[in-house]
Formats: C-alpha cells, sequence, structure tokens
C-alpha cells in the first residue's frame, strides 16, 4: 500500500450545473448567505463562497457551458452537499427559509465530518438538495 502524497483539508468547490443565473445567484447569496466568489463570464459560471469553500454555479444555457451540459437530460450526478454552519436557532432558521419560500424537506440530527449536529434539508431553485447542518451536539446540550 502506498502512502497518499497529499493530506485533506476539506471540501474545496462543488459544482452545480443551473439554468437561471439570477435565480441561483439570489437564492445562495440572499437565503444562504453565501458571498460573491470569482466569475468567469466566458464560461457561463459565477462562483459563491461559502465558508472557506466556493460553490460554482454553471449556466446551461450560456454558450460557454457545452462541457456542462450533462449527456442524458434531467440526469443528477450528486445527491446533496452539506454545508457546516455555525450553532443557530432551529425556529429563526424555520422562519428565514419560510419568508424566502424555501421548503425543509426534512429535520434531523446526523452525523458528519464535526460530529452528530442538527440538519435541515432543502432544495435549491434547481432542484439540487442541501443540507445546512450545525455543528456538533453533545449529551449535555452544548453545541461547538
Amino acid at each position: 500500500m502506498t502512502t497518499v502524497p497529499f493530506t485533506l483539508v476539506g471540501i474545496d468547490h462543488v459544482v452545480f450545473l443551473v439554468d437561471d443565473m439570477k435565480s441561483a445567484l439570489h437564492f445562495y447569496n440572499n437565503v444562504l448567505g453565501c458571498s460573491a466568489g470569482y466569475s468567469y463570464p466566458t464560461l457561463g459560471m459565477e462562483q459563491v463562497w461559502c465558508g472557506a469553500a466556493l460553490i460554482v454555479l454553471w449556466d446551461t444555457t450560456h454558450p460557454g457551458a457545452a462541457d456542462a451540459v450533462p449527456p442524458v437530460a434531467g440526469g443528477r450526478n450528486v445527491d446533496h452537499v452539506c454545508i457546516a454552519t455555525s450553532p443557530f436557532d432551529h425556529e429563526a432558521l424555520r422562519a428565514h427559509l419560510r419568508v424566502n419560500d424555501i421548503e425543509i424537506e426534512r429535520e434531523a440530527l446526523h452525523g458528519g465530518a464535526r460530529g452528530m449536529g442538527d440538519s435541515f434539508y432543502i432544495r435549491d431553485p434547481f432542484g439540487n438538495k442541501i443540507e445546512i447542518k450545525g455543528p456538533a451536539v453533545y449529551p449535555d446540550g452544548t453545541d461547538w
């Protein structure tokens, strides 16, 4: 067995295929609180910062996105992306999503890279599933 020549740090970026950049940017910036990242106008690609990682939005209707169009219409190449967050108030998050007309598909306590934490599953305007996951919750009720 060989040694891996690098150390894993975390998710760098995830690429979502979209067909309405204005709606995509509204969702990721205004609903999730991402901030503008790099822009590649000749490719029809915008990136938004999600903490220390990037979410890449690639507009499949743009002429520069020929390589982004999936071979099968409606095909799926990712189940969901989990976005790690700071501690949050559940009621405040529910209210925020409701105001933005975002349906919560499921709430759960799930394990992840930071331990067992509260998760809310939602979808962006293009059907991509997003898991909003708070930090680990410990048996004494603290979260970090």
